[in-house]
């Protein structure tokens, strides 16, 4: 990833007074973690305060930082509700007060309801303080099925063809390069996000002006072309009848979005629609679909989210949402984040989506 986020405040359901991480805590370590795409790191420089023998620091204050790193690690790889329910330090040697430490901490595998990880605490030339593994327990959702939030593109309709088309027609005569592997990587995102990966140093004007015609080509290419993938309206159609609510939440921009819904005739099915440009920050932030739940008046707890992007997972379980992925643009194993992988939405019943908020 090209650029560092924090986890954001939603994801992390606290209010602001975790002793590793809370910014609001006074007496707190205050860890301000970064994330790479694989390795969550924060740098921390101990005062006396945090002292057990003089001038060496406490191994709780250690074992608090390989915690909380591998809490944070967990929060980016997309899982929201979970407790450490077991934690190993090895002390390697003594860190002194003042002298600055780096934390890192990874997943390493997950299982059911437990994930594996690793942590380390190193000084800046890479000589190691300690090292943790943990394991942490996935929290059953005491949620209900009041509401589906259906991400568009690859999940009711294939575009990406006409996708792929409309960036490679902007970005040629600006002498970028965007292949098929680039655009899988970035399925999911917002116009302004791929924009900005794919050019460096790009002005804000500019930025909006290639989104105006990347949209324009693809209106072009995809009116009159628009097709359901299998078993998306019937789905839809189903979800209603038993009464479950419904949203739309894509990246896509709003003209878009009327396009597929109008052709397939699915527009009223949807009680709220909420597109790319509406939030602060794009997918895998959850804003997006905790907009939707809040216009539709329901629980995040009480949403599941079908979507078949590796950021759009990560969102829908950053909002603390359950999660529904169809592997047609990625693999199972990209997806595994995931509540449920399936292939194709001709395999799911209601009853499957209400099923998942009773299991472990």
């Amino acid at each position: 990833m090209s650029e560092r986020t924090r986890v954001p405040v939603t994801a992390i359901k606290d209010d602001g007074l975790c002793f590793g991480c809370g910014q609001d805590n006074p007496i707190g370590l205050k860890l301000a973690f970064q994330w790479d795409g694989t390795t969550a790191r924060a740098e921390f420089t101990p005062a006396k305060n945090y002292q057990g023998w003089s001038n060496i620091i406490h191994g709780g204050i250690i074992a608090t930082m390989l915690d909380e790193a591998m809490g944070h690690a967990a929060l980016y790889g997309g899982f929201s509700d979970f407790l450490t329910a077991k934690l190993q330090v090895n002390f390697k040697r003594p860190a002194v007060t003042n002298e600055r430490l780096i934390i890192t901490a990874s997943v390493v595998k997950t299982e059911g309801r437990s994930i594996r990880l690793e942590a380390a605490v190193s000084l800046p030339d890479g000589t190691l303080v300690a090292e943790g593994r943990a394991t942490q327990v996935i929290i059953a959702s005491k949620g209900t099925l009041e509401a589906v939030i259906w991400d568009m593109d690859g999940v009711i309709v294939d575009t990406a063809a006409y996708h792929f088309k409309a960036w490679q027609t902007v970005f040629a005569p600006r002498g970028a390069t965007f292949t098929e592997q680039d655009f899988r990587h970035h399925f999911g995102q917002r116009s302004d996000t791929i924009i900005r990966d794919t050019i460096s140093g790009i002005s804000a004007a500019e930025v909006e002006v290639i989104v105006a015609e990347k949209e324009e080509t693809f209106l072009r290419e995809a009116t009159g072309k628009i097709k359901p993938l299998p078993g998306a309206i019937e789905l839809i159609k189903r979800l209603r009848e038993h009464g479950v609510k419904m949203a739309i939440a894509s990246s896509a921009p709003a003209e878009n979005i009327e396009l597929v819904t109008g052709s397939l005739g699915i527009k009223e099915y949807f009680q709220a629609i909420v597109w790319g440009r509406e939030v602060a920050e794009g997918k895998p932030s959850p804003l997006v679909f905790l907009l939707a739940a809040e216009r539709l008046g329901v629980e995040p707890a009480d949403c599941l989210v079908v979507e078949d992007a590796v950021a759009g997972v990560v969102a829908a379980k950053r909002a603390g949402m359950k999660c529904l992925a169809v592997a047609s643009n990625h693999s199972r194993e990209k997806l595994s984040a995931a509540n449920l992988v399936v292939d194709s939405l001709e395999t799911v019943k209601v009853p499957d989506l209400a099923g998942l908020f009773n299991a472990p």
